[in-house]
């Protein structure tokens, strides 16, 4: 693959991610983007809108050789978002709620070059097992997840103790569908 894809993104975990599939890429800013999204929007159709605001932000322009690679990821949650959370009462409150049930990631990608502008949802379903209040609070204050929505990383020991089951790609808890994401880039840069 003679591209490089430009990573917008400041998630050391998607950085990760991407190396594991040996192209060429590099991290760019974007800039500060207000991330709030129309109310109406559910599921998947917010991490998209997210992904794509987040390329919109990117003011540079593209090398006929680059594509900039944006993305969202949002825990959803008995029909709400469980965000970024503020503060360790609030990281504390999500692990909670989702002791003991199922609850979907959808990450947003945004694949964007010179000539063409593509997008997708990744949704996977993530199952915990029951956790009691003294390993929830020593999760949190352990690993202080607040980069993370839904107050949780799955390659932290939460994911070792907690995750009974999951359907779909691992890697998109982490916030990347790398096989999904290599598959897409493959078939937009034939198409270019």
């Amino acid at each position: 693959m003679s591209y490089e894809i430009l990573l917008a993104s400041e998630s050391p975990r998607r950085a990760q991610l991407m190396g594991g599939l040996g192209l060429p890429f590099k991290v760019v800013e974007t800039g500060h983007i207000d991330e709030h999204y129309p109310s109406h929007l559910k599921e998947g159709e917010i991490a998209r809108f997210l992904a794509e605001l987040k390329s919109d932000a990117y003011r540079e322009s593209l090398s006929e050789k680059q594509i900039l690679l944006t993305a969202d990821t949002i825990v959803w949650h008995r029909e709400r978002e469980l965000g970024k959370p503020a503060d360790h009462h609030e990281a504390v409150s999500m692990i909670r709620d989702l002791s003991g049930s199922t609850h979907q990631v959808f990450t947003g990608v945004c694949l964007r070059s010179n000539h063409k502008r593509r997008s997708f949802i990744s949704v996977t379903d993530v199952t915990f097992s029951k956790l009691d209040p003294g390993e929830i609070e020593s999760y949190v204050t352990r690993f202080n997840p607040m980069d993370k929505a839904g107050a949780y990383g799955i390659q932290e020991w939460i994911g070792f103790v907690a995750v009974e089951k999951i359907v779909g790609s691992y890697f998109n808890v982490m916030g990347l569908p790398v096989q999904r994401v290599y598959t897409e880039l493959k078939s937009l840069i034939v198409k270019e």
